[in-house]
């Protein structure tokens, strides 16, 4: 059993260096979910802001960087790619990705497939999910039960998640198990073989995770209720592991079409990082998972929200909550959704409002004006469809939720008004570079980063040129993109307090 949590993709992110919004990554949005009961599962909600991504694993070391941002521009200056990686199509139309990293013998193995909770049937919500456990139910040659322990006993660990947009599945191992991994991801693939008892089982741990993440944590209802009031008719207004009474109703039947549906080779990417070369992996590639037929898939649709005309406002209240907090949120283009200028720039803005503890609203609602214990902004630009901005504050002691949200929507205004500056950009592009070095000793997040971003219909050449794009972002182009998101007919707030207990008689 192994639990993990999934990664939140994109290269760099700003709500990373440990002052994330701690609601945002609950209950469908970007947090990671518990072990489950049996084996694996991670639920890996939506690609989170901004530090969902790779920096997320890296971030915030403090060691010198001069001498690596130094062999980073040189690099990039001779030609070479940020990562290396290189890409090939199976016959079957499987897409590989290769990332070679030869100092040490292990490799990550990962199959990601272009399905997730916001490709769900409504009435249906939280199948993804809840197949994504019974993928692990066995076929005829792999019983049930012995995936895992096949992975343990030679020496490596896997797990999987399921997020809005993909559902991946993988396992870190020394590189001569390669092959093995391989074979028994291959074999899931097309011959998984469960029963009604299984589901029924799985079933219902899911619904014990769902109590435990979302209905016995008032900071996960709060966050389901605030996506679901962003987004009224697109899929992701639902929670990743779906509604209960959803999950209720899901049956093997169900399971099994959409398994059938989704799970075929020219809608899933295999991504391999670490001690292994293309032209070693494609002869492998094409036996094993190239072997399997292709199967007609129809488009990837969904319900499209229409245009929010007007703020909207929430208050939970819960005599559960320990810390009240207030959430700010505005619908946001993302890479895939483009504009691009306006992907980037959130990118950067997000890093220069929160990207470490020297960063704008941290200093000055946490350090200087004391008013919150917390403050900070993320963004979610990897979504195949339009995403959200967020800002978060959770207020000193003492300190009321209207003074913490007016200061918040002060220095919203003032961001507005003045902009960034050409110091803030300069700083924070220098620390995204440097995340991006460190991002290099860990070939996992490295896998993870592509494979989130090929989930969504991006290019290895988009990733690897990430980082460029990220060094030509102007001052300019992140105020531009701060007008354009940061409009009241998009915002959302949330508010979530302590309910106040009533006089005992």
């Amino acid at each position: 059993m192994s639990s993990s949590c999934s990664p939140r993709t994109s290269p760099t992110g700003s709500t990373r260096s440990g002052i994330r919004s701690a609601n945002e990554g609950l209950a469908g949005s970007q947090s990671c979910h518990p072990p489950c009961v049996g084996r694996t599962c991670t639920l890996a909600p939506q690609r989170s802001s901004a530090r969902r991504k790779l920096p997320v694993f890296l971030s915030r070391l403090v060691l010198p960087s001069i001498l690596l941002l130094v062999t980073l521009a040189s690099a990039r200056a001779d030609g070479e790619s940020l990562f290396g990686a290189e890409s090939f199509t199976l016959s079957n139309g499987m897409e590989v990705v290769v990332i070679p990293d030869h100092r040490a013998p292990i490799v990550t193995h990962m199959v990601w497939y272009r399905v997730g909770s916001a490709d769900e049937e409504p009435g249906q919500t939280g199948i993804a999910h809840l197949l994504e456990h019974l993928m692990f139910k066995g076929t005829e040659q792999t019983p049930d039960g012995e995936f895992s322990y096949i992975v343990a006993r030679n020496g490596g660990s896997g797990n999987a998640f399921t997020s809005y947009d993909y559902t991946g599945y993988f396992q870190n191992i020394a590189r001569d198990r390669l092959e093995l991994m391989m074979e028994l991801e291959a074999e899931r693939m097309t011959d998984l073989l469960i029963t009604d008892g299984q589901v029924a089982t799985e079933r219902q741990v899911v619904l014990e995770e769902r109590n435990m993440r979302v209905e016995n944590e008032p900071s996960g209802i709060f966050a389901e209720q605030l996506r679901a009031t962003q987004f009224f008719a697109h899929p992701y207004g639902w929670p990743v592991i779906g509604w209960e009474h959803d999950i209720k109703a899901l049956g093997l039947e169900d399971i099994m079409v959409f398994y059938r549906q989704h799970y075929v080779p020219n809608n899933a990417i295999l991504v391999v990082a670490g001690d292994v070369t293309a032209e070693e992996l494609k002869p492998m590639a094409e036996r094993i998972y190239g072997a399997i037929p292709a199967v007609e898939i129809d488009e990837r649709t969904r319900a499209q929200e229409p245009p929010q005309r007007a703020a909207r406002r929430l208050l939970y209240v819960d005599s559960r909550v320990a810390q009240p907090s207030l959430q700010m949120m505005y619908l946001a283009p993302t890479y895939a959704t483009g504009p691009e200028e306006t992907a980037y720039g959130l990118e950067v803005l997000a890093e220069v409002l929160s990207g470490s503890t020297t960063s704008r609203l941290h200093r000055r609602l946490v350090v200087e004006q004391q008013l919150a214990v917390s403050a900070g902004a993320w963004y979610s630009g990897d979504g195949l469809d339009q995403s959200r901005f967020g800002f978060w504050i959770v207020p000193a002691i003492g300190v009321t939720i209207e003074a913490a949200e007016a200061a918040l929507r002060a220095e919203i205004a003032a961001l507005l008004e003045d902009g960034v500056t050409g110091d803030e950009v300069a700083r924070v592009k220098t620390r995204m570079e440097a995340d991006l070095i460190y991002a290099r000793d860990n070939v996992a997040a490295i896998a993870r980063w592509y494979g989130s971003w090929l989930a969504v219909g991006m290019s290895v050449e988009e990733v690897e040129n990430w980082a460029s794009r990220i060094d030509e972002v102007t001052v300019d182009e992140v105020n531009a993109a701060a007008r354009a998101v940061l409009v009241p007919e998009t915002e959302v707030t949330g508010i979530l307090l302590l309910e106040a207990p009533t006089d005992a008689l």
